[in-house]
């Protein structure tokens, strides 16, 4: 046992040191210090000590203090922990981390429960079912017994999600985890070929191979590759993606640390789509592996990029075994793409900092405005055509497509929130599939002859047994312009008045403050009538897609859904101009 603690104790020290230029003593200080300090616990401590528990704590807090990505597995984890890569389980479909005694979902599986409902990267769990879901005895086996389960029993998660002040439950139907990373490609129309890839896993490049003969046979010449929510996978899955889309022998990307000597990936091999237009589509959660396929394909000039700036995680982890059978994935250097950027944003901060980083892009516009995000001249870059790119926090696409919180109304926020859409679906397949598929067959004549069908006053009222209806928008407007109406009220204007009571009752009968309101009423009415329409309309679509799943098959979820995809109508107009999307890859003139 002492041996034991003595070789993990110096293992860890190492570690530390060599993340620091120091000299030979002050390592074998360092490692002294923590030899000394466990066998002090050991021998003369207290209480009795659970020294296993106490070296798996200490090993953690060093990763911390080291960056966001460097992480501790344990012995029983090490299996789970890349189940979502190489295995499938039953479950609800993301992948998390547990950092300062919470857990926080880093992904959420494409075509499994979670996504079905809402749940998002970044959300913090606070409750499975009953259950309290933070604090120090919260690890990840606690959650795999919590989350994991036979397919079709039920789950209620309660999240907290950055941006958003009260908790939201997603009741969670569990089922089998989709291993595919491709879920989805078919043609957009006869010509554009669209290809979803979740996650760069152990079968990615095969998949991708098989998507694209196939599309080729369909008609396929130009690409769209969605790669929005991809929180990344492999480093040597990406390289060999990119290898498939670059022609020539390119630097497609090259890593460095300081104990890791830099290594240039370059391309290799003939791909199997080295021609035609390419539109590469991203959003704030395409990290990692997306990130270093998009800044090779941005860096050449190689494709169109569209969407919103990606997350920005630079750092390449190694797996590290541990004598007892335990794991750290240590981060071991920064890949960088082929102009030499390093897209990995700061940490500096922390790592509670770190991941408030969506809700602070958010409060700050840029979801909504390419005008918000700014990029020092420090880190300024160009491509292989002289367009200026920048480092230092993500990659910024060609094309900016605001996020859309026009049809956000509170009706469809708890829709989804407490699995409605999904749950009805469910059982509206279960009792109709027989007659529909005798009826439509096809997808084909299923979407012809949907709006016959009439399936909305149902939905409506299941939500409605569900808890879930359309509620009077509560116009709090109404106050706000009484509190400026009375800011711009003169001093003056008070004194004829004997008490507050008649003050208020005269500016609230007043023409002038009667005219504010009545413009305002109607202002929010309007408004509050287009989300409503806008809503209704995606509420529609989203139905019909779900539906069209369960009864098709996961790619006419999509096919459903891309009329109301603006990432999608914006790719399909990019390539189908020829002039815009050569301009697109051309230098500014200045």
């Amino acid at each position: 046992m002492k041996r034991h603690i003595i070789l993990v104790a110096l293992l860890l020290c190492s570690f530390g040191a060599y993340s620091q230029q120091i000299t030979e003593e002050e390592q074998r200080a360092t490692d002294a210090k923590l030899n000394y300090l466990i066998n002090y616990i050991r021998y003369n401590y207290v209480d009795k000590t659970d020294l296993t528990k106490i070296t798996e704590k200490g090993i953690v807090s060093m990763l911390k203090e080291l960056d966001p990505h460097s992480v501790y597995i344990s012995k029983d984890e090490v299996q789970k922990a890349n189940e979502p890569l190489v295995g499938n389980f039953d479950g609800v479909g993301v992948s998390f981390q547990i950092t300062d005694d919470t857990i926080r979902v880093i992904d959420v599986i494409r075509g499994g429960p979670s996504e079905k409902v809402g749940v998002m990267p970044s959300d913090k769990i606070l409750k499975v079912d009953s259950a309290m879901a933070t604090g120090d005895s919260i690890k990840n086996d606690w959650v795999y017994k919590h989350l994991r389960g036979n397919k079709g029993t039920k789950v209620a998660i309660t999240i907290l999600r950055p941006g958003r002040s009260e908790p939201i439950v997603f009741n969670i139907i569990r089922d089998k985890i989709p291993i595919k990373s491709i879920n989805t490609y078919f043609m957009l129309d006869k010509e554009i070929g669209y290809i979803l890839l979740d996650r760069f896993a152990q079968s990615s490049v095969e998949e991708l191979l098989d998507a694209l003969k196939d599309l080729k046979k369909q008609g396929m010449k130009d690409l769209v590759f969605d790669l929005r929510g991809n929180g990344g996978g492999y480093l040597e899955v990406a390289f060999q993606i990119c290898d498939e889309l670059l022609a020539g022998d390119k630097l497609l990307v090259y890593t460095e640390g300081s104990k890791s000597p830099r290594q240039d990936l370059k391309a290799s091999r003939k791909g199997s789509f080295e021609q035609g237009k390419l539109v590469v589509l991203i959003d704030e959660y395409s990290a990692s592996a997306s990130e270093i396929v998009s800044g090779a394909i941005q860096d050449w000039d190689r494709g169109v990029l569209i969407g919103r700036r990606s997350f920005g995680k630079g750092l390449v982890q190694r797996p590290m075994n541990l004598p007892d059978g335990s794991q750290i994935r240590l981060t071991t250097s920064r890949y960088y793409t082929p102009s030499g950027r390093c897209i990995q944003k700061s940490y500096a901060n922390g790592i509670e900092d770190y991941y408030s980083d969506y809700a602070k892009r958010y409060k700050h516009g840029e979801f909504r405005s390419a005008d918000s995000i700014s990029f020092p001249d420090s880190l300024r870059y160009y491509t292989n055509n002289g367009r200026t790119v920048y480092g230092g926090g993500g990659i910024m696409p060609d094309v900016f497509v605001p996020m859309d919180t026009s049809r956000a109304s509170d009706y469809l926020i708890n829709l989804r929130s407490k699995g409605v859409f999904n749950s009805f679906a469910v059982k509206w397949a279960e009792n109709n599939r027989e007659k529909i598929m005798k009826a439509y067959p096809t997808f084909e004549t299923f979407d012809t002859a949907y709006d016959k069908l009439n399936i909305m006053p149902e939905f409506e009222q299941y939500a409605k047994s569900e808890g879930v209806e359309r509620n009077d928008i509560k116009k709090e407007w109404v106050n706000q312009i009484l509190m400026d109406f009375l800011k711009q009220q003169t001093q003056d204007s008070t004194t004829s008045f004997t008490s507050y009571q008649s003050y208020a009752q005269s500016v609230l009968n007043s023409q002038e403050f009667t005219a504010k309101v009545d413009s305002a009423a109607q202002s929010e009415d309007k408004r509050i009538a287009e989300m409503t329409q806008r809503s209704d309309k995606f509420i529609y679509s989203t139905l019909k897609a779900i539906l069209a799943r369960n009864l098709y098959g996961l790619p006419y979820y999509y096919k459903v859904m891309k009329a109301d995809d603006e990432y999608m109508s914006k790719a399909i107009e990019v390539i189908n101009n020829k002039k815009e999307y050569e301009r697109l890859l051309k230098p500014l003139l200045k």
